[in-house]
């Protein structure tokens, strides 16, 4: 229950609507004892004797008023609180997530994460509003009805409440079967969302290759594999009632033996004998409910489970305590005997012993066959990763050192995979730059050569994209992602396969963007096309993760057996090829 209670700590902030919630439900409790005790006068005053019926009968509507105010106002206060919980939590789970280093999310799927954070806390949701509230209330009920059948006669009391301990091992037994078989449960619907997410996502390339059959198949599996394990919880929790019922209509059939020999003796009432029968008979109603709840909370802390594991990874990039902000670039960056190994593979190093230096508004290409470590390489700018060994220097200033938000405001990061949300257009410009005046923003898709094709759409800048940008060219989304950095006006600019996937119209238009984004700034630059870095200050060439040789063009080129001279080599020969 480790988890159950680390849930409830949640609650912490809301007591006082807590508290108000508990009288409330003491209120609730006392009017249901209340109606149990109001049947001995009807039946051995009212009925019999015909004297005080007005005064039972107010105490009848007070019972019944006190009942509904208690449940309206603890189910309010509760739900309220629950709520409150459920958005915290969520919350939390979202940020702390979005918190996580690359590593994290190169190790886990989107279909993953969003089940955690939706199917997983939705889980916990109807728990924390509505069950936990039921819990205390009906609890409260059945402390108030044990309370009422002892004052009524003590020995036939304790003849029902024999009937308690046998109705504890199977709400254990059948609770653990619950938590386990929900916990897999959870598991496949995450597998459900993972299918959907990928499958929709990736709609265009399903229909091309005609895998819509294929994709539903795949889909259709493991939603059976969901329904049998729903169908084995709705079996347990199935199981659970009819059992309680039973064991306690055994008891409540011992008490009425009892309590009939007691009446023929005139040791007990007819009026306190009905009396405490139907507080036995209303005694089981909450209990069974308590069943039901429990079997709930078992369901709740088996994805309670799954977020807490979430919560206690911790694979981020931290800040170094009281780490002061970095300056702005004057000198430039450098790579000091950088290594670096993910932490699911550690002696496996993508990239070693990697040592260069480029200054302030000069421009470094980084060039090398697929897997050489580009993209690491540059990540590590950023800090979307920090070096397993050596270090990433700004200024002479390790970027460990240095608080991770003033490290990221001063890069701009443009990528081959364009990313978008689906926003309008002024928003996704003004991404890092969030309240940016219109001007600005108008200034920056002029510079990125997007002003032209944005004037064209029927609501200009406030037209909306789509997910991903997808109402959008290729080009177009191309051209925004370098209006949003040069909005960002960051010294530091890293640019991986910017123009990689463009044909040759968008990829001029593109270029000329990039001329405009890179003006004045040090700029990191990964491409295929080797003709785009020719104009380069510098040229890093990477083998197997290892820096191969540093140098312009021209001296790289003249070195025949040299990484860059092949490759140069290499994509002249398919160029012509393609040509001819």
């Amino acid at each position: 229950m480790n988890e159950f209670k680390r849930l409830l700590t949640y609650a912490r902030p809301y007591t006082g609507r807590i508290i108000v919630a508990l009288v409330a439900m003491l209120l609730y409790a006392a009017g249901s004892s209340g109606q149990a005790l109001l049947i001995q006068p009807i039946y051995d005053q009212v009925l019999i004797e015909a004297k005080d019926a007005q005064k039972v009968a107010l105490l009848i509507v007070l019972t019944y008023l006190m009942k509904g105010i208690g449940a309206y106002v603890s189910g309010i206060l509760m739900s309220d609180v629950g709520q409150r919980v459920v958005r915290d939590l969520r919350n939390r789970l979202f940020r702390h997530t979005l918190d996580q280093s690359a590593a994290f999310f190169a190790r886990r799927t989107s279909g993953q994460l969003v089940s955690r954070i939706t199917n997983d806390v939705n889980q916990v949701q109807s728990v924390v509003s509505d069950t936990i509230a039921d819990l205390i209330r009906e609890t409260l009920a059945v402390v108030g009805f044990t309370a009422t059948m002892f004052y009524l006669d003590w020995k036939m009391a304790i003849i029902v409440l024999t009937a308690a301990p046998l109705m504890v091992y199977p709400l254990i037994r059948l609770g653990q079967r619950v938590r386990r078989t929900s916990r897999r449960g959870q598991e496949e619907l995450e597998h459900v969302t993972h299918i959907a997410t990928e499958s929709l996502a990736g709609h265009r390339i399903v229909k091309a290759f005609g895998a819509e059959a294929r994709e539903g198949q795949r889909f259709s599996a493991a939603t059976q594999l969901l329904y049998r394990t729903n169908m084995k919880i709705t079996s347990a929790l199935s199981a659970l009632p009819p059992t309680m019922e039973l064991i306690g209509g055994v008891a409540a059939a011992a008490a009425i033996v009892y309590g009939a020999s007691r009446v023929e003796q005139d040791t007990l009432t007819p009026g306190q004998f009905t009396a405490f029968l139907a507080a036995a008979f209303m005694m089981y109603t909450p209990i069974k409910k308590l069943s039901r709840m429990n079997a709930s909370i078992q369901q709740a802390i088996a994805a309670a489970q799954r977020i807490f594991e979430m919560l206690d990874t911790h694979s981020e990039v931290r800040d170094k305590p009281g780490a002061p902000a970095l300056a702005p670039v004057k000198n430039g960056v450098e790579f000091r005997n950088v290594g670096f190994a993910y932490d699911d593979e550690p002696d496996r190093f993508v990239l070693r012993s990697v040592s260069f230096s480029v200054r302030a508004g000069h421009v470094a290409a980084i060039v090398g066959l697929s897997g050489a470590g580009k993209t690491t390489l540059v990540n590590l700018i950023p800090r979307f990763y920090d070096p397993t060994e050596g270090a990433v220097l700004i200024d002479g200033v390790d970027v460990r050192d240095a608080s991770l938000a003033s490290v990221r405001s001063q890069v701009a990061l443009v990528t081959q995979e364009t990313v978008l949300f689906d926003d309008t257009i002024a928003a996704n410009i003004a991404y890092g730059v969030p309240g940016a005046a219109r001007d600005r923003i108008v200034a920056a898709a002029k510079a990125a050569h997007a002003d032209e094709f944005i004037q064209r759409l029927p609501e200009g800048y406030d037209a909306r994209i789509g997910e991903r940008g997808q109402r959008l060219s290729g080009g177009q989304r191309q051209r925004l992602a370098m209006a949003r950095a040069i909005l960002k006006d960051s010294p530091l600019l890293v640019l991986d396969e910017a123009t990689s996937a463009l044909d040759a119209e968008s990829e001029q238009l593109v270029q000329a963007a990039l001329a405009n984004l890179m003006q004045n700034r040090t700029t990191f630059v990964i491409a295929h096309r080797l003709s785009t870095v020719r104009r380069a200050d510098m040229i890093i060439a990477l083998d197997k993760g290892r820096v191969a040789e540093v140098g312009t063009h021209d001296e790289l080129v003249s070195r025949p057996n040299g990484v860059y001279a092949k490759l140069y080599a290499l994509q002249a020969f398919d160029e012509e090829r393609a040509s001819s």
